[in-house]
């Protein structure tokens, strides 16, 4: 078998596959038993029907058929490999020369990634956040742990800011007709969180227990989102929250330390290793972003329409799942559907063009992937999307999503060598060095491998 490829454009290319008929023979030879296994011919066991009698009863050229319908898929990816071709889009294939004990002829048309040239990536420079840790950081996690040991005590006073209370609502039309599904008893609510409607604070602060307010707010979801609606709200309780105090006993309760020092300067490496992450991502997007806008790139206009359409799609089954309509959500987001259209398609070119780029850097610099990096990539992935990790692997299994992970594996390793090869600085102008970050933050100084060889 002999394969050549023809440049159609930037974006696209023929792919002509040459296969003499003798190699053509074994996939003859294959669909006659798969056609005598079908067929009923008194005298002989399916599967042991004669070629001649085969061609006798259906005919030579049904079975070239079934024969060239199976070859053609291993020859096509035989002729990918071998022309080192990636494809973008499902092939145009064509039959273009087939006749009984001649040559064969195979074409297809595809759509591949275009060649980009990068931009001088040592040259680029992005600024990103101190990784600062300001004392308020370390008292706000402190805080937050403080909160998972609170305790809730009942006080007869007004209800205040921070207070935990329970509330019965119920909304009515401002024509006073109660709204079935806006009636909600019995509702745990922390004043000051602001996470119901508009104006359920203001309406809380200052009320006791047992007593009622109505207040005016639009509503925010279901089938009459963004109705005006007059809210009564009743207050069945008021807790105050009690935090422990934040000393050595508390250290000791609530984590593996003695004291609350030691407590604080865990929490304090631990937000510096935080902050330190979010540079590296802050450092990927902007240098990402600043490749891309250098970097001309052709795109497969099939690919970028279907990619619009899906993303379209996906926008409005997120607004049909949660009650709202696309004018609803263009409205929200205060765009014209022109505007929408053009951010859309922004967004989608921007996107292809980074995954060129970052394909690129991949084949170019011959990056590869380890079985542990891979493993590590599909937890995390599971983690995020708040899934039992055993049931994520098999969904991935089944529907075949581990290329794609593969592929997040791959591009995550090129987007780092590049952001590595760009100068990075902080807010106060201090370079860094991204190349020594670790996983989990913390940075790789050579002690390890200075303990090792010791």
């Amino acid at each position: 078998m002999k394969s050549t490829t023809e440049s159609l454009s930037p974006t696209r290319v023929k792919l002509t596959i040459e296969v003499p008929f003798e190699e053509f023979e074994p996939n003859l030879k294959d669909a006659y038993k798969t056609i005598g296994s079908q067929i009923t011919v008194p005298g002989f066991r399916k599967g042991k029907v004669p070629a001649a009698v085969v061609d006798q009863r259906v005919g030579r050229g049904v079975v070239l058929d079934e024969a060239i319908n199976a070859a053609l898929p291993g020859w096509y990816s035989q002729a990918l490999q071998e022309t080192n071709t990636q494809p973008l889009s499902q092939p145009e294939i064509d039959l273009t020369r087939f006749a009984d004990g001649e040559p064969i002829e195979v074409t297809a048309e595809l759509d591949v990634r275009p060649e980009i040239s990068l931009p001088d990536v040592s040259a680029i420079s992005v600024e990103v956040a101190d990784a600062a840790v300001a004392d308020d950081d370390v008292e706000e996690q402190l805080d937050a742990l403080r909160e998972r040991f609170a305790t809730f005590t009942e006080v007869d006073r007004a209800a205040q800011d921070g207070d935990f209370v329970t509330i019965d609502l119920s909304a009515a039309t401002k024509d006073g007709e109660a709204i079935e599904e806006a009636q909600a008893p019995g509702l745990p609510y922390t004043i000051g969180q602001a996470t119901m409607l508009d104006g359920l604070d203001e309406a809380l602060t200052g009320l006791s227990k047992g007593e009622t307010a109505t207040f005016a707010t639009t509503l925010v979801g279901g089938d009459r989102k963004g109705e005006e609606v007059d809210v009564t709200v009743v207050l069945q309780d008021v807790k105050e929250q009690q935090l422990p105090d934040a000393d050595d006993e508390f250290a000791q309760m609530a984590s593996e330390f003695d004291t609350i020092d030691e407590l604080r300067a865990d929490l304090t490496d631990k937000v510096t290793r935080g902050k330190r992450m979010q540079q590296a991502a802050e450092a990927r997007d902007l240098v990402l972003d600043e490749i891309v806008s250098q970097v001309d790139a052709p795109l497969p206009e099939a690919i970028v329409t279907e990619e619009i359409a899906s993303r379209r799609q996906q926008i409005e089954q997120q607004l049909a799942f949660s009650g709202a309509t696309f004018q609803q959500y263009l409205d929200d987001q205060e765009q014209t559907e022109d505007e929408f259209e053009a951010e859309l398609e922004k967004s989608v070119r921007d996107s292809l063009v980074a995954q060129f780029v970052l394909d690129q850097v991949v084949a170019t610099e011959e990056l590869g992937i380890e079985d542990d990096e891979l493993s590590q990539h599909i937890m995390r992935r599971a983690q995020q999307s708040g899934e039992d990790p055993s049931s994520f692997i098999q969904h991935i299994m089944e529907h075949n999503h581990v290329p794609e992970m593969v592929s997040e594996v791959l591009r995550g390793k090129a987007l780092a060598s590049l952001v590595e090869s760009a100068q990075v600085k902080d807010a106060s102008g201090g370079s860094i060095d991204l190349s020594k970050l670790r996983a989990d933050g913390t940075i790789d100084d050579g002690s390890d491998a200075d303990a090792t060889e010791a």
